[in-house]
């Protein structure tokens, strides 16, 4: 073989080999953002239900169902960092708006509506499930 050719054939080889690295490493990417998402999603779940029971229980704690919607918070803000999935993100911020909504019920001295919390959790639950 020509010493061009074998150049020309270890270059494309490099080349093909680099860029499988690079569609492996944002398959990688891809992977840990959806378990990232899954997580998250986990603990909102665990969350809203945290929720619920504080509301159900408003007469003895009305502080546990803000302290409820504080951690819903929390953990939206750690998922909104860590993917760039529009449907993701779309969910996202219509549990903020609930969780916000629900948040100023609770200041007002109300008991909050948690239906629109916990029908925002499941959307995002959906959305961050795979498959």
């Amino acid at each position: 073989m020509h010493p061009r050719t074998r150049r020309l054939a270890a270059f494309a080889t490099a080349a093909a080999l680099g860029a499988t690295a690079l569609i492996g490493c944002s398959a990688v990417d891809a992977v840990d953002k959806a378990l990232d998402c899954a997580n998250v999603a986990a603990r909102i779940t665990a969350d809203v239900q945290n929720l619920q029971d504080a509301v159900s229980n408003a007469g003895d704690s009305p502080q546990d169902a803000a302290n409820a919607l504080d951690q819903i918070a929390a953990d939206l803000a750690d998922l909104s960092d860590k993917t760039g999935n529009a449907d993701v993100n779309s969910a996202v911020s219509d549990l903020q708006k609930a969780v916000e909504n629900a948040q100023k019920a609770a200041e007002n001295g109300n008991v909050p509506d948690i239906t629109p919390v916990a029908d925002a959790a499941s959307e995002l639950s959906k959305v961050c499930t795979p498959g």
